[in-house]
C-alpha cells in the first residue's frame, strides 16, 4: 500500500479524534467511511433533484387549470 502525508489543521485532527467510532480506528479508515457516506448522500441528492424535475411538469398540469381558477372566485 502506498501512503502519503497530508497536512491538516490541528482543529481538524481533534474533530477526527472525536468522530472515531472506536478509539483505535485509524484516520485512514475514518476518512474512507466519511467519503463513502458523502458519496451516498450526493447520489441521493442527485436522485431527489431528478425526481423534482420530473414532477414539476405534472404539478404544473394539475395546478394550472381553469377548473381550479373558478374556486378562487367562490
Amino acid at each position: 500500500m502506498e501512503v502519503t502525508t497530508i497536512q491538516l489543521d490541528k482543529t481538524i485532527v481533534e474533530s477526527l479524534k472525536k468522530t472515531r467510532e472506536y478509539p483505535r480506528q485509524t484516520y485512514n479508515e475514518l476518512i474512507k467511511n466519511m467519503i463513502a457516506l458523502f458519496e451516498a448522500v450526493k447520489k441521493k441528492n442527485q436522485y431527489d433533484e431528478f425526481l423534482h424535475k420530473i414532477q414539476q411538469s405534472k404539478m404544473k398540469e394539475l395546478w394550472d387549470n381553469k377548473e381550479d381558477e373558478v374556486w378562487n372566485d367562490a
